[in-house]
């Protein structure tokens, strides 16, 4: 993503002027990194792979948004895509998805308050005290 913002203005200011820029902004890459990602072609298992992220994004969207990691798998299966489950977790985690979890979430009614007194001990249940020789 920043080797294509570098490609479309370099022509404009320069590789070295605005790596130095985003390097300012938190974005750190050397005009060198540049040269090496520009020079480095994409291997068939990185182009297999996105192939492979395109699909799963496409079922996980005509399936609204809502498959986890094993009707995913099962969904792939279907379309041909013979995958290992990890390797669609793998595959999701890269492109940035995860099914929606039911039941998981539980009601607060209060909130504790760490200004608030807090009771006595009434029961003298000694805390501090040992409890049998060390």
């Amino acid at each position: 993503m920043i080797v294509d913002y570098i490609d479309q203005f370099r022509d404009r200011f320069g590789v070295e002027s605005i790596c130095t820029v985003l390097t300012e902004h938190d974005l750190p890459i050397g005009s060198s990194t540049y040269r090496a990602v520009k020079a480095t072609p994409v291997t068939d298992a990185q182009w297999d792979e996105a192939q492979l992220v395109n699909a799963l994004i496409s079922i996980f969207r005509a399936n609204r948004r809502v498959f986890g990691i094993r009707k995913l798998w099962r969904m792939m299966h279907r379309a041909g895509h013979h995958l290992g489950r990890d390797q669609v977790a793998r595959l999701m985690r890269i492109a940035g998805i995860h099914g929606v979890v039911r039941g998981r979430h539980t009601t607060r009614t209060t909130e504790r308050d760490a200004k608030a007194p807090r009771h006595p001990d009434l029961v003298k249940r000694r805390w501090n005290d040992p409890t049998g020789p060390d």
